[in-house]
């Protein structure tokens, strides 16, 4: 049976127990599990209408629920973070504040969240079914008739994540608890909006090897709409960053006039910011597709040459990946993967909530060239899709048909298109930053196409 990915929860609740009660009797009992069970059994279910043998597995349950959590270990001995919950024992709000954060950030709480936000908005019924559905669409799983997700709304509803409607969430108490914006990372807490858009933009270039400071701002600025001080650059954002131990930061002292800062990440801004994006995609993904995202975008396009039909279709999944997160994408599908195309073509749906949301559907193709029916198919599914934009990346070229039909259908809907072929993959896979002036070409064609005429 598959492991659940939610912490089991069955009667360690607040609607059964009372936290800082059960805290205290892992502190006075911590090493004698069988002596925390009989005073969980006294205290909450001795006088339940069932047998002595299930009062005592209500009792197991709470353990195992608390266990599961990371509040104690099988020894009923509290754990580092059982500790820290103890020393609020007598501030609810700070307590209930606590287990939030480590619910959200660890036990997949952000994920059972922005499921929750997603199906209320499209109208849909939320219910233990429909999240099942909806959470394993996020390769997140739990037991079938499992209650874990309702134990774990009623938690955040004690630090107020819930409120009123029993499904209803409210955002900001989200982002008062984790003290940022949830897209964010708690690491990043300490940095200003300008560093934290840098660091973020360097870490989703995907490449350890030095770049201009400048470029890296410039990637920032269009990502997260954030404007960088020109001269004073080094002086704002990249002395803290350097101090912080995230970046290298070295002069150019080569050749005539000023020169850009040449940056590059650390060890540490992989561990803290590189590695948990991708975890965010385990379950969701190949495993070996994982591996592939830790590799360079050069390496990505060798492997697209492969022989062996997997290993160049893995790649060019990879390629769609690494392109859309360089512009901080959320994936949220894939729809059609490269190994039931023999490696030729794959497609991915990415979101994106800064400022308004969008929905953006990828067709990613090896092959020498894109035709009009490869755009039109992508048209006709955006209705389905309720896409906002359409990118098509190629290693080969775009013909003058496609475009000539990208150009018509921009200039009569909504629709904005994206076209990047064989050139620009080369270009930004030697400096990934220059994946903003592709976009912004893309973008000016795209307005003067759709000019109002008023």
């Amino acid at each position: 049976m598959k492991k659940s990915d939610l912490p089991f929860g069955s009667e360690f609740s607040p609607s059964q127990i009372d936290l800082p009660v059960v805290l205290e009797m892992a502190d006075l009992h911590g090493g004698d599990w069988k002596a925390f069970e009989a005073a969980v059994r006294s205290s909450y279910f001795e006088n339940h209408s069932t047998s002595d043998y299930n009062r005592g597995k209500l009792a197991n349950n709470t353990k195992l629920g608390m266990i599961a959590y990371g509040i104690i270990d099988r020894d009923a001995n509290l754990t580092s973070f059982g500790n820290e919950l103890l020393s609020f024992k007598d501030d609810a709000p700070s307590l209930y504040s606590r287990l939030a954060k480590h619910i959200l950030l660890n036990l997949h709480g952000m994920t059972l969240v922005r499921c929750i936000q997603d199906m209320v908005a499209a109208g849909e019924t939320v219910n233990l079914t429909t999240l099942r559905e909806g959470l394993a669409a996020r390769g997140v799983h739990y037991p079938s008739g499992g209650k874990h997700p309702s134990m774990m709304r009623l938690w955040l509803a004690k630090a107020g994540v819930f409120v009123g409607n029993r499904w209803q969430v409210d955002p900001h108490r989200i982002e008062d608890i984790l003290g940022l914006n949830p897209d964010e990372f708690e690491v990043l807490a300490e940095f200003t909006p300008e560093q934290r858009s840098f660091l973020r933009a360097l870490a989703n270039t995907g490449t350890t090897e030095p770049q201009p400071a400048n470029e890296i701002a410039k990637l920032a600025a269009a990502t997260y709409g954030v404007k960088f001080p020109e001269k004073s650059l080094p002086k704002l954002v990249l002395n803290a960053l350097e101090e912080a131990g995230y970046i290298t930061a070295e002069k150019t002292t080569t050749g005539r006039g000023a020169k850009p800062f040449q940056v590059a990440p650390t060890a540490k801004l992989i561990d803290d910011v590189v590695e948990p994006l991708l975890e965010q995609l385990k379950g969701q993904t190949d495993p070996k597709l994982l591996t592939l995202l830790r590799t360079p975008l050069s390496s990505i396009l060798e492997e697209m040459q492969d022989a062996d039909r997997y290993t160049a279709g893995l790649a060019l999944e990879a390629l769609a990946f690494k392109i859309m997160r360089l512009l901080d994408m959320t994936y949220v599908a894939t729809r059609l993967r490269a190994n039931q195309t023999g490696g030729a073509e794959v497609d991915l749906v990415f979101e994106s909530a800064r400022l308004v949301f969008s929905r953006w559907q990828v067709q990613c193709k090896n092959t020498a060239r894109v035709a009009l029916d490869d755009v039109a198919k992508e048209v006709g599914l955006t209705h389905f899709l309720k896409s906002n934009v359409i990118v098509m990346i190629t290693t080969g070229e775009i013909g003058g048909e496609a475009r000539r039909y990208a150009n018509k259908i921009m200039a009569d809907s909504n629709l904005a298109i994206v076209m990047l072929d064989g050139s620009d993959l080369s270009t930004i896979s030697d400096s990934p930053a220059a994946i903003v002036r592709a976009f912004e070409r893309e973008a000016r064609h795209a307005m003067n196409l759709k000019k109002l005429e008023l």
